[in-house]
């Protein structure tokens, strides 16, 4: 029975650039999303729409279907002193904060005296990736899931963010 919209899936999965893998969760906590709601890449989550639980299978995402097509124009030259306190190396990825008050991921690709040139493209855009999964479970959400779009598995107890300084992210104050 196909995977519907709004439930909780849980999944395995190694992704594969080539022969590079790039991710996996193999051994580790599963990956649990919400089907349909745009939590996974779009290719991915089309893949697995018709597997059942404990099925496993190979699910080929072209590059738009995943991060997207690579944009050369995605770059910008920054001035370094914006990096003060961080000892920065070409290809290391850091994360800041977009217009929109959003995480935005960059790559260093160069640095030089004055200026470092970051890439905005995530680091598999234009990248077609081939996902090895196994869908551990498939559940239907709760009223309080269905609500807030977040799978139990992946609430955070208070205690549990609090503790470990997490701050306001996690709904400490």
């Amino acid at each position: 029975m196909a995977i519907e919209t709004s439930q909780i899936v849980s999944l395995e999965y190694e992704v594969r650039d080539g022969e590079k893998v790039v991710d996996s969760n193999i051994g580790g906590a599963p990956l649990v999303f919400m089907f349909g709601k745009g939590q996974i890449i779009p290719g991915l989550e089309n893949g697995i729409k018709d597997m059942t639980i404990g099925e496993k299978g190979d699910v080929l995402v072209k590059a738009a279907d995943a991060y997207g097509e690579y944009n050369a124009e995605a770059k910008q030259e920054v001035p370094k002193d914006q990096f003060a306190g961080i000892e920065l190396e070409v290809g290391m990825t850091l994360y800041g904060q977009g217009e929109d008050g959003g995480t935005v991921q960059v790559v260093v690709n160069e640095i030089g005296a004055e200026s470092v040139i970051i890439d905005f493209n995530h680091p598999l855009a234009g990248k077609d990736l081939m996902f090895s999964v196994t869908v551990n479970n498939v559940r239907d959400a709760s009223a309080e899931e269905a609500m807030t779009g977040i799978p139990a598995e992946n609430k955070q107890e208070d205690d549990e963010c609090c503790g470990t300084g997490g701050g306001s992210g996690c709904g400490c104050n």
